[in-house]
């Protein structure tokens, strides 16, 4: 019998409402409403609009109609964001974005309360001002009486949740990229909780990824005209519901999620929490099934993307396929950039920036539409390879080949080049990892799909990857020791 879920998917800049049709054998993904997800900002103050995000959901919802009754519904989102809650379980102020200035400077004042080494030890995470931990440490240094009036602190998939179905309840993989999880255990690190002096009240229990929390409250149903659908808590970082998806058939292989961030690791059994991997911040995130993805957060598409909306201000509607035809016909290798340069963190004139990088770096300076986007590509694919490196020199591995889902897959250019570069050969595919994940995870927690092996070899069924075999491998071995040389090493560094 054909099984049906409706999978919620928020990226940093738009959110999609997808159908899951499961024959047994494959899923067909059908679309039913795509919306932007535009930040606004108040006072100098960036906030994600979550409750016009929430009407969207809406929305899609209502078009679900028309192809039958779904069973479940599931959402994921970026992570380390999140919502308050007061004692009546209501929404104190919008969320605020993680690239939201308020971290500034944050990370040295909480190493003051717990030095660098013993937090990466309790908690195994890559650090970043972005993270929630260091966003509630400045509230509370910032904004003590929110947090005072403060009963509930729900991720922002969580947050969701609850809007659907009136339960709170904090999911694994969306708790473990806050930097206050427990990467061996299903809870909070309390350590971490109680020196930084933050409220342990706001904390709430946490659940296994795939925990049916709840069905869909009755006012919602009756506003809808929909029936009784069940509240699945998916993997809520939309990262791990993309490597739920990965269509790997093997025990050993690289991931790369590729989207406005890249997010390149590989899946383990356990945690690697050792001094390499804390030089190296190497990052340990929970997945489907308690698995480890032990990966690195890389700037990714932001790049492209912000380059783009720079040249629509001036005039320049650029297609992305155009802006690959003029990078193509670019000279390669004229200039590169560390992608996670602080210089590139915010937004704005994103061009700009990068010509002033490579001005300061002794660079030839791109002028160009097309000499930018092939700067990012080749940047992005040798810090690939840069992280790689460090992956395989933490987990003593080798492997065959990276397999590249997300919306990356559709850059033709990115997957070429990530091959040259990392010497292996590029899976590419599926798209719609995560939309995937999310909806294999439903289908487990409604017993229609076994295990995750399963769920991986339906997801192999249902799409054809594309292959691309790495080649110019002495052009390339050139570039990424130069890369390493020139830009990691000496300049980014040093502005760190």
């Amino acid at each position: 019998m054909e099984r049906k879920v409706l999978a919620i998917d928020f990226g940093a800049s738009s959110g999609r409402v997808m159908l899951g049709e499961y024959d047994g054998q494959r899923i067909q993904v059908r679309e039913l409403h795509r919306f932007t997800n535009d930040p606004v900002v108040i006072n100098g103050t960036m906030y994600w609009d979550v409750l016009r995000l929430f009407h969207e959901i809406k929305q899609g919802i209502i078009k679900s109609k028309e192809y039958g009754t779904a069973e479940s519904i599931g959402v994921d989102t970026w992570g380390v964001d999140f919502g308050l809650l007061d004692d009546q379980g209501y929404l104190l102020e919008n969320p605020v974005h993680y690239r939201d200035t308020r971290t500034q400077g944050i990370l040295e004042k909480a190493f003051k309360k717990i030095p660098q080494e013993e937090f990466y030890r309790l908690t195994g995470i890559q650090f970043m001002e972005i993270n929630t931990v260091y966003q509630l440490f400045a509230l509370k240094e910032q904004r003590p009486e929110l947090l005072a009036r403060s009963e509930s602190l729900l991720m922002i998939p969580d947050l969701f949740n609850y809007f659907l179905s009136g339960v709170k309840a904090s999911e694994r993989s969306i708790v473990s990229t806050t930097q206050m999880g427990d990467p061996w255990k299903c809870g909070w690190v309390e350590e971490v909780v109680a020196k930084l002096e933050l409220p342990r009240r706001i904390l709430g229990e946490v659940v296994p990824t795939g925990t049916m929390i709840g069905r869909l409250q009755t006012s919602i149903r009756e506003e809808l005209g929909v029936g009784d659908l069940a509240v699945i808590a998916v993997a809520g970082h939309d990262t791990q519901c993309a490597m739920a998806a990965v269509p790997a058939q093997t025990e050993d292989f690289i991931f790369l999620s590729s989207g406005t961030w890249s997010l390149l690791g590989t899946e383990l059994a356990e945690p690697v929490v050792t001094e390499q991997s804390a030089e190296l911040n190497l990052t340990n995130e929970t997945g489907m099934g308690g698995k480890t993805s032990f990966l690195k957060n890389i700037v990714g598409l932001w790049l492209i993307q912000e380059s783009r909306r720079q040249w629509l201000k001036e005039g320049k509607e650029y297609s992305f396929a155009q802006l690959e035809e003029l990078a193509e016909a670019a000279q390669p290798f004229q200039c590169l950039i560390d992608p996670d340069a602080p210089v590139f963190a915010p937004a704005g004139n994103m061009p700009e920036r990068i010509r002033t990088y490579c001005r300061e770096t002794g660079q030839k300076i791109p002028q160009t539409e097309g000499e930018i986007v092939r700067c990012i590509n080749e940047s992005l694919a040798l810090k690939y390879r840069y992280v790689m490196e460090e992956i395989k020199a933490c987990t003593g591995k080798d492997y065959e080949a990276i397999h590249m889902i997300g919306g990356g897959v559709k850059s033709e250019l990115l997957c070429r080049f990530a091959a040259h570069a990392c010497g292996i050969r590029v899976v590419a595919g599926p798209a719609e990892a995560t939309v995937y994940g999310n909806m294999v995870i439903q289908l487990m927690a409604g017993g229609a799909i076994a295990d995750l092996h399963h769920a991986r070899q339906v997801i192999a069924a249902s799409e054809t990857p594309l292959i691309y075999e790495p080649g110019d491998r002495e052009v390339w071995e050139k570039a990424y020791r130069s890369y390493i040389k020139d830009i990691l090493k000496k300049y980014s560094n040093n502005e760190k």
